[in-house]
């Protein structure tokens, strides 16, 4: 346990804002500062940062507290490990005093984790720096691949023998169990080296700690996979990390863009180029945690995809995803055959950035091209399409981007925009009344009936408790504006202006939405619609 006189120089020391800084993206409003909250989904900012009061508060989900509680919550430290980190931060020297038995056993099975997956690091490192096999096969590929030295350790590269058990034993001799060696996917389940037999590259959470690897087979004719990927973990959720974030994410708040690519080794060709806010999935397609761990620190995200079908087909997969996350994207198609690390080997880091910068496309647009090739002059395939391209609009939370969107679309399709626009309404307002139904549901469910209701009168009931009202302050002006919109949002009020109830409303209500609303979730509906 760590002395109270530690602690509260870690206290006095610490700064809220400094502290979520690190991880989410912060802009100043007043006194305060505001930005997307870590801790839920969210499209609009309700997450506030008080430096004054050395504190920080959702508005939305309720999380709050101090620079502590913070690091608690957002990497699931204890409490100890939270003060240490912050004692790291702030150059403060941490003096101890005994842990409590249950304390010690839980510190000691995630430090164990950590330590079992740092020994391995260094053990891959000095496979591939120190023993023939390394540098004859490892590191080879990583030279012929164009990897600068100072690249391959400032990464920590390293290479994996292909043996049966060899880091296995060595691992059980040191004193490493063989559950924990799988639990973290070092050892397959019959004892084997789970990544013999390929470069590694590891993989560190955003404080930069190694939570896992990534393992690439040399033999390109062994009828294995070519990547393998360490499981998922106590400390290692792969739909949760980004490949390269640690070393990223400073640049990426800087230039407020993040370039997203395929593999890691687009994100190391990229990095040692030069151009430092390149992130890559860890193993799998793009996921929704994903998207929002980019979300903390900038809204603004390019995509560098091979130009070939495949490469295609995962811009297409991931769009729709990205978009009702609200963030800006734009998608870059390399020429067929070439990758970031070859664009890179051909053109130099200058013009490859310019290549970027000028290829650029917004991703609806590049959507409707490629749909609209795909179509050609079939009218059923056109329909079709334009029907595909209004469902993608219509993810799109912000009312202004989606009107933007509609006349692009209009033209690009040659189709009457106010026919786009209503069918993008029509799908907005199904959105939010299904939110409402499942609401409905979960407030029916609350008020579950009791057993005299189901022919249960023979047994003795205590009395009903009276539900009391939660309607607070102007809570009923916004489940009227709810209301009125679930309703009428598609009726047309001006017929002379083709203005419908929708805009109306909204329009009317625009100046109160960055205002806190009594009812969370009615402002969600309206932020929906």
């Amino acid at each position: 346990m760590i002395k109270e006189k530690t602690i509260q120089a870690i206290i006095e020391a610490s700064k809220v804002e400094d502290v979520v800084g690190d991880f989410v993206q912060l802009r100043r409003r007043g006194v305060n500062m505001i930005g997307l909250c870590p801790f839920h989904n969210e499209k609009t900012p309700s997450f506030v940062v008080s430096p004054a009061k050395n504190i920080y508060k959702c508005f939305g989900c309720g999380q709050a507290g101090d620079p502590i509680k913070f690091l608690m919550e957002h990497e699931k430290y204890s409490y100890p490990e939270a003060l240490k980190s912050l004692a790291a931060k702030y150059g403060i020297e941490v003096e101890e005093i005994e842990l409590s038995t249950e304390a010690k056993e839980e510190k000691r099975k995630i430090d164990d984790y950590y330590a079992l997956n740092q020994y391995a690091f260094d053990y891959f490192k000095e496979e591939l720096w120190n023993t023939d096999f390394g540098k004859s096969i490892g590191l080879s590929y990583f030279k012929e691949r164009g990897f600068r030295e100072e690249t391959i350790k400032e990464w920590g590269l390293g290479y994996a023998h292909d043996t049966k058990d060899q880091f296995t034993l060595k691992a059980v001799q040191d004193g490493y169990k063989l559950e924990q060696l799988q639990t973290l996917g070092l050892t397959s389940k019959h004892g084997r080296d789970f990544l013999r037999g390929r470069v590694i590259f590891p993989i560190r959470n955003i404080s930069g700690k190694v939570i896992g690897f990534g393992g690439r087979i040399l033999d390109n004719t062994a009828k294995t996979a070519k990547y393998l990927n360490s499981p998922d973990s106590e400390i290692y959720n792969k739909s949760k990390v980004l490949y390269g974030l640690h070393f990223a994410r400073t640049q990426i708040r800087k230039q407020d863009e993040c370039i997203m690519v395929e593999g890691y080794t687009d994100v190391l060709a990229m990095h040692q180029a030069g151009i430092s806010n390149v992130v890559a999935p860890c193993g799998t397609s793009l996921t929704e945690g994903q998207i929002r761990l980019i979300k903390r620190f900038t809204p603004n995200i390019t995509f560098l995809f091979d130009g070939d079908a495949a490469g295609k087909k995962a811009a297409l997969r991931a769009l729709d995803m990205v978009l009702e996350q609200d963030m800006n994207v734009k998608l870059v198609m390399l020429p067929e055959g070439e990758d970031p690390d070859s664009l890179l080997q051909q053109l130099g880091t200058t013009k490859t950035e310019e290549f970027i910068e000028r290829n650029k496309k917004d991703f609806v647009v590049f959507k409707t091209e490629e749909l609209l090739k795909a179509s050609e002059n079939d009218p059923i395939k056109r329909a079709d399409l334009i029907k595909d391209i209004i469902q993608t609009i219509a993810k799109i939370p912000d009312a202004v981007k989606r009107s933007v969107y509609v006349k692009t679309c209009a033209t690009l399709t040659q189709t009457e925009e106010a026919l786009i626009h209503r069918e993008v309404n029509k799908l907005v307002i199904k959105k939010a009344k299904d939110a409402r139904s499942k609401y409905n549901s979960q407030q029916l469910e609350e008020q579950a009936p009791f057993p005299e209701e189901e022919g249960f009168s023979n047994i003795e009931i205590k009395e009903r408790p009276q539900k009391k009202s939660t309607v607070q302050g102007d809570e009923f002006k916004e489940k009227d504006i709810v209301r009125i919109l679930v309703l009428f949002a598609d009726k047309m009020i001006d017929e002379e202006n083709n203005v419908y109830a929708l805009e109306y409303v909204l329009n009317e209500i625009s100046p109160f939405m960055e205002m806190d609303w009594d009812s969370v979730f009615y402002k969600e509906i309206v932020q929906e619609y």
